[in-house]
């Protein structure tokens, strides 16, 4: 089974990190994200990576090379020109179109621990991982006369889940992909509208987005005790 890291934007929000080197290749407790993403799949016996580059792609080729070292197999698809999460994807079709028990995908910014085996199932394609939402803030608790009755560090919202960036596809997800555009707002979309799309919950596991300078702190902790197995 193969899987797929979408490993090709800009990452203007990370900016002046981003002006040198890609998103995928910030460094997180000394090692670039993609290192860590790789080390994820192979863990869950994903050994067939597929990379789609595009913004100093050569950083991210010259790193992971052949993937010799990762003890996996890579190719590469690359962006001319932005294609967007649903474009690149689209973009590796020919290298994917025999995958008839499905593939996964993952955004080139995730730092997680989800367990792959759980998110497919052979009878359940088209499946994305969604993951808590979390309150930035952390929230106080008091009673009907003001008294403080405790804290909570980020809670929960309200029984809210967020999309993980994470799924197992099979083929049908290319009959809907665009060919520029965002995953997250054309195909998906298109596809719960037609119920071709399912969700699985993962309450417990790591996750993060790095989407900020905050981010990158925040992960490090967490990736320390999470990720120890990988190193």
């Amino acid at each position: 089974m193969k899987g797929v890291i979408l490993a090709g934007g800009f990452g203007k929000r990370l900016k002046p990190l981003t002006d040198n080197r890609p998103k995928p290749m910030i460094e997180i407790l000394g090692k670039p994200i993609i290192d860590w993403q790789i080390k994820l799949l192979a863990k869950n016996n994903i050994r067939e990576i597929i990379i789609c580059v595009g913004y100093l792609k050569e950083q991210i080729i010259d790193y992971i090379a052949s993937g010799n070292r990762f003890n996996v197999k890579v190719a590469y698809t690359v962006e001319e020109e932005p294609l967007g999460t649903g474009g690149a994807l689209k973009n590796t079709y020919s290298l994917l179109k025999d995958e008839k028990d499905g593939f996964f995908m993952i955004n080139g910014d995730i730092l997680t621990n989800i367990d792959f085996k759980i998110l497919s199932n052979k009878n359940e394609f088209n499946t994305l991982a969604v993951v808590p939402l979390k309150s930035p803030y952390g929230i106080v608790d008091f009673d009907e006369k003001l008294n403080v009755t405790g804290f909570e560090e980020k809670p929960n919202i309200n029984n809210k889940w967020i999309n993980a960036g994470v799924y197992f596809f099979d083929q049908e997800v290319f009959n809907y992909l665009p060919e520029k555009g965002n995953i997250e707002t054309t195909a998906l979309p298109a596809m719960a509208n037609q119920q071709k799309l399912k969700a699985k919950k993962f309450e417990n596991s790591f996750w993060k987005s790095i989407d900020s300078h905050k981010d990158i702190e925040e992960s490090s902790k967490e990736l320390a005790r999470t990720y120890s197995q990988l190193k």
